[in-house]
Parts: C-alpha cells; structure tokens; sequence
C-alpha cells in the first residue's frame, strides 16, 4: 500500500509549486541587476517505500499522517549555488519569502560532519491551494531544501555512490580520501569566493 495514500499524486504538484516559487526567488534577484541564486535545482519526491521505512526507523506509525507530519521531507529540494555567497543568499531569501516558514535549520557548512559533509539543510512549511492531511483547503506541506554549492554536491554524489555500493573494496581508505577530498573542496570554494569578491570589487 502506498504509505502516502491519496496524497501520493498531489506532491508532485506540491514539488512543482515549490520549485516555482524558488525559481522566482533567482527571477527576482536576476531582475534587480544581481547574480541567479543558483546553477540548478533538482527536486524529488521521496518513494513510498523509502518512506516507510523511514517512518519504522525513527519510530512513527507506518501511516499517511505520520509521512507527511512527523517526516517532514516527503518533498525534497536541492538548491546548487556556484559560490558559498550564493547559499547564504537563498537562505536569507527564503527566510524573507512571505509563502513559507523556516521550522528547522541544521548547518553542515559551518560544522561539518565526521564524514566531510557538508550543505545547509531547512525544514519549510508552506501553504498550498491543495488540501492536506489534516483535511485543511488551501492546506500546509513541509519540504526538505537542501542548499549547497557545485563542489559539495559532486563530493555528495561520490560519497552516497560509496555508501549505497555493496562490496566495497578497502572501504576505510575510500572513507579517509573522502574526507581529504572534502577539506580540500572546501577550502577551494573558499578561493572561489575570494577571488568572486576581488573581481566585484574591482
């Protein structure tokens, strides 16, 4: 049974709203004579299953209710920024936006994890026109955005193509490149930055 249930088909309209409405964001900054926000999004719908083990894994009822309230990322969006700059300025957008609210931030920028992982996650709830779970028309959805540059999305798919492959061969030295490969990626988007800021400034 699809865990999402009636639902199922109206998050992908969900997603493609939400991802209009980021778009705008970029359309906005492009016309005030600014840099677009990003290089590309990519947006997802997690799969019913996916989802339901989830919901068994953090200890949820396997239910509608449970996927689309107690989980908060059935929709799932990641913004692609060229510059560090860039992420940070989509953050500030998104907090200003007046069709969504930011209930949860966790910064993998600034603190990285054990692994070299980095990108800054937001947890929005937005309102729709569609009804939601709990029987509100226009009702509420929550979204996962995930804002992160061009080198730590690559680092990302390398590391989640790791992760997902069975029979690894000598997967601790994989692990240890992983995170020398991080730290150098980040400090060239530190660079990157640096030398964006010198030819604005110039």
């Amino acid at each position: 049974m699809d865990i999402y249930g009636q639902f199922g088909p109206r998050l992908h309209d969900v997603l493609t709203r939400l991802t209009d409405q980021i778009e705008q964001l970029s359309h906005q900054e492009v016309a005030a004579g600014r840099p677009k926000l990003y290089e590309h999004l990519i947006g997802r719908v997690k799969t019913p299953a996916s989802m339901a083990e989830k919901c068994q894994r953090k200890g949820f009822a396997v239910s509608t209710h449970a996927a689309l309230r107690d989980c908060q990322d059935a929709v799932g969006v990641r913004i692609v920024c060229n510059f560090i700059d860039d992420v940070y300025r989509s953050l500030k957008l998104l907090r200003q936006a007046s069709w969504c609210q930011i209930v949860e931030e966790k910064d993998y920028i600034t603190n990285a994890k054990p692994n070299g992982y980095r990108s800054y996650h937001v947890i929005l709830k937005f309102e729709t026109p569609f009804a939601d779970v709990d029987g509100a028309t226009p009702g509420y959805y929550y979204a996962e955005i995930q804002l992160r540059t061009i080198a730590m999305d690559s680092w990302a798919s390398l590391e989640h193509e790791m992760k997902y492959k069975h029979n690894v061969k000598d997967a601790a030295r994989i692990s240890r490149e992983l995170k020398s490969v991080a730290e150098q990626l980040a400090a060239c988007d530190i660079q990157m930055q640096t030398i964006r800021q010198l030819i604005q400034e110039s």
